[in-house]
């Protein structure tokens, strides 16, 4: 009786243990399912908006003025009438490279004429904008006014160019033709001398005496280097040193000017007057190449400039003060249109046929007539060969400030 009842006492025991385990392993694994709950439960820390990146804003080029407008009166300047004209009558205006000329048109705004100083602040901020921006701003802010002369003449387009010649410091066996500063009493002798006095009167040769600049081998060159105005030189110094340096103008004896290529169709010596031609000629017939120089009066003077590489990338100072830009620069009669104007020129060969902004930046002593242009086709020699074969017909528009 005792063993039997403790037997019923141990399993009583071990019933009474398992389920305790049971209940451990439950409420265990109820707090395991708690703790997750409750993980699941906190609130995870904001986070920050997704930033999306707003549309570009496109912003289209201003309206142009309307084409359908009331234009102005014709006015007169100088040797010239200015007709009115609207944009579209401008050929190839829609094609033009403006952001070729805007340059250009910078360089002017170093030295603007009054009526075009309020829009350099503009051309300035405009020099990074697209074509189609730099056109209808054009449009919006300038009228195009058509030259037309007052004296019954054609419209006549011509080159010039910045010549580059070899040079000595003193003459030597070749190099024996003298580029002259001017003399001391250019200001208190008006006219100078001639060319011809130059060359032959003693007094003439005495008052240029110590002003040689430097010396070139061909009288033909030391020419057209006084027609073009300005030049560059490779000079040889006395010591050996080569140099490159520029000659801008410095003044003339204030004769007239007279074409060679006029007096020798005159004399009937030839039906090429380019300037290719007229060397050709003086080849040709050297007993007479004193009488061809002697034909134009005008002599010029120059100064002489240092020419840093920086320098180098531009053409010699205008008549307005600037810099020339090959193909977009122009000289004009003054008379008739104001320096550092804006102009559209057009020209349709055969040589060069052009349509382009150009900017009136220079002028000449040849320069006359109310359509009449000389186009700045750069430095050396393939510029020089274009300028002395450019003689083509002409249209010109002014564009002015509206």
């Amino acid at each position: 009786m005792v063993h039997h009842t403790m037997a019923t006492s141990s399993t009583s025991a071990a019933s009474a243990s398992s389920r305790i385990n049971n209940m451990v392993r439950v409420l265990f694994l109820a707090g395991i399912l708690g703790m997750l709950a409750a993980c699941t439960s906190v609130p995870l820390p904001p986070q920050p908006p997704l930033q999306v990146p707003a549309p570009a804003v496109v912003t289209p080029p201003p309206p142009a003025a309307p084409e359908d407008g009331v234009l102005p009166a014709p006015v007169v300047r100088g040797k010239a009438r200015w007709i009115p004209a609207r944009w579209s009558e401008l050929p190839g205006f829609a094609e033009d490279a403006l952001h070729e000329a805007w340059n250009a048109w910078i360089r002017s705004c170093e030295r603007p004429a009054p009526p075009h100083a309020g829009l350099c602040p503009e051309v300035r901020r405009l020099s990074i904008a697209s074509a189609d921006e730099q056109r209808a701003w054009m449009q919006r802010r300038l009228q195009p006014w058509r030259i037309e002369p007052l004296a019954r003449e054609e419209g006549l387009l011509t080159g010039y160019y910045e010549p580059m010649l070899e040079a000595s410091r003193v003459p030597t066996a070749a190099q024996q033709v003298p580029l002259y500063a001017p003399p001391a009493d250019l200001a208190r002798r008006r006219p100078w001398y001639t060319r011809q006095e130059i060359d032959t009167l003693p007094q003439a040769r005495a008052g240029l005496r110590g002003r040689e600049i430097a010396y070139v081998a061909d009288p033909l060159d030391a020419l057209s280097l006084q027609i073009q105005g300005s030049g560059r030189l490779r000079v040889t110094e006395a010591d050996g040193r080569v140099s490159v340096v520029r000659l801008a103008f410095a003044g003339s004896n204030e004769q007239p000017y007279r074409s060679v290529g006029s007096w020798l169709l005159q004399q009937g010596a030839l039906r090429d007057a380019s300037w290719p031609g007229i060397k050709a000629w003086a080849r040709a017939n050297p007993q007479r190449l004193q009488e061809l120089l002697w034909s134009n009066p005008r002599v010029v003077f120059f100064r002489e400039e240092p020419l840093s590489d920086f320098d180098a990338g531009f053409g010699p100072r205008g008549a307005q003060g600037v810099p020339l830009t090959p193909g977009r620069s122009i000289a004009i009669e003054k008379d008739s249109v104001p320096y550092g104007t804006p102009m559209w020129l057009s020209t349709p060969g055969p040589l060069l046929p052009l349509n382009r902004l150009v900017f009136a930046q220079d002028t000449g002593s040849a320069i006359v007539g109310a359509v009449r242009a000389d186009y700045f086709t750069g430095w050396g020699a393939e510029a020089g060969e274009v300028a002395g074969r450019l003689k083509q017909p002409l249209a010109l528009w002014v564009l002015w400030p509206r």
